[in-house]
């Protein structure tokens, strides 16, 4: 089955055609928006703040609070930090980001790894936590756990940094392949898509924003 990640089995989940046109066939780009554009620009203030010091600029002051507090938690801290995980008859492996052996992929915004402890975020720039998906936090945890095998203990949070909520959790060692496993169903239908080679439209409230224009659901996006 081809590599996945987490934003690749969401885009599945809410429509297998886009999916396709964007991941399989390759015939269509998916042009980031005002907000995918602020978001990029809050996830590098952040990083390089935490990274080389450098001062969270003036439209993004909001957020200083939260990552000076962040960037004081003890131990080595790792920013956007590539991760890839193989899939085997035996378990779970480490491998690289782009190995030809990769299962799966995923960037994590900022890890803080101290002893058998570690500390995980993920930013998020939506306006509020009300649509917060958790089972992102199992799947880089579980990563992290492959890629570490010293660590016992993950606290890990998705951070709104605009409405400043945060929605954590508490990961542990012995359910790592419980964490791995979280989109097994989703994981499924992928395959059997591929094996079949039908990928079904699916219509949504974000058919608007759609790239896939030819498809049937498609519809102007209103202003």
């Amino acid at each position: 089955m081809t590599a996945w990640s987490y934003s690749s089995i969401k885009t599945f989940d809410q429509c297998p055609k886009k999916y396709y046109h964007l991941k399989v066939a390759k015939d269509v780009k998916d042009i980031p928006g005002e907000a995918a554009l602020y978001g990029t620009a809050v996830h590098e203030a952040a990083e390089h703040f935490v990274k080389d010091g450098t001062p969270i600029p003036e439209k993004f002051a909001f957020m200083r609070p939260i990552v000076e507090k962040l960037d004081s938690i003890e131990g080595d801290k790792h920013c956007e930090l590539r991760l890839g995980v193989s899939k085997t008859d035996t378990g779970y492996v480490p491998t690289t980001f782009f190995g030809k052996d990769v299962w799966w992929r995923g960037i994590v915004d900022l890890v803080v790894i101290n002893g058998a402890k570690a500390y995980m975020v993920d930013y998020k720039t939506g306006k509020n936590a009300r649509y917060a998906d958790p089972k992102q936090l199992d799947l880089m945890a579980g990563a992290l756990f492959v890629h570490y095998p010293e660590l016992e203990t993950i606290k890990s949070a998705l951070l709104y940094v605009v409405s400043n909520e945060l929605i954590p959790k508490t990961h542990t060692r012995d359910k790592m392949g419980m964490y791995l496993s979280v989109f097994e169903d989703e994981l499924e239908r992928l395959e059997g898509a591929e094996l079949s080679g039908v990928w079904n439209p699916k219509s949504g409230p974000l058919c608007g924003w759609c790239p896939v224009v030819e498809c049937e659901h498609h519809r102007p996006r209103r202003r």
